[in-house]
């Protein structure tokens, strides 16, 4: 009984947390920013959503992280894990641990096709088949709340806004003069530490100068 009395407690609390969080959020937007940029509304709106499907995917102890492979694999599986992490937009690492986890769960199994040693294929087992049938549904429930009292016209506009968006950022990393790209794990790890190291080293350059660093979010 003691336990069970804690557990519940947690549970209150965490729910307290999640709605002070969600005041706060919809005060920094009604109130104290209206007008900030769009990339935060956008971001604020996505955690919510992927709270919303992670809350409901926990009644199946299906982790996040793992919805996002399934409803690839349950378009089409037998591809491989470089595909399934091009599709899914993660690292092969990310994918690699989950699909060991996954596998362990009897949710898919890694196959090697007679044509091609080389890479592993991923392929579904009946188990994470039949998940769909019983997780879809709680995506499908988590987008009908998202939009409840939004009027049909309003939706849509919405729908073909962020397809915009989409479409000029994809334009904008593809574009000839752009020479951006996302680097690797361990690459952006070598760039984190050799900036830290000239951070310091600047740093030292600049003491007593009392100059403020500029930061900014995104």
């Amino acid at each position: 009984m003691k336990d069970q009395k804690v557990r519940r407690t947690a549970r209150s609390r965490r729910g307290l947390s999640g709605v002070d969080d969600r005041h706060a959020i919809l005060r920094h937007w009604r109130e104290a920013v209206p007008n900030d940029r769009l990339a935060h509304l956008v971001t604020d709106a996505a955690r919510a959503l992927l709270r919303a499907l992670q809350m409901r995917l926990a009644e199946y102890s299906v982790p996040l992280g793992h919805w996002k492979f399934l409803r690839i694999l349950w378009e089409k599986d037998g591809i491989t894990q470089r595909e399934l992490s091009e599709q899914a937009g993660v690292m092969e690492p990310t994918t690699f641990s989950a699909l060991q986890t996954m596998e362990k769960l009897g949710y898919v199994v890694r196959r090697q096709m007679p044509d091609n040693k080389k890479k592993n294929f991923i392929f579904l087992t009946l188990r994470g088949r039949l998940l769909k049938n019983k997780l879809v549904p709680l995506a499908m429930d988590v987008n009908r709340v998202a939009v409840r009292n939004v009027s049909r016209v309003d939706v849509a506009t919405v729908r073909q806004t962020l397809l915009a968006i989409i479409e000029n950022l994809a334009e904008d990393e593809a574009g000839p003069s752009r020479q951006r790209r996302i680097p690797s794990t361990r690459g952006l790890g070598r760039m984190v530490t050799d900036s830290g190291k000239a951070g310091q080293s600047s740093a030292g350059r600049r003491v007593g100068t009392g100059k403020p660093q500029d930061s900014q979010n995104f």
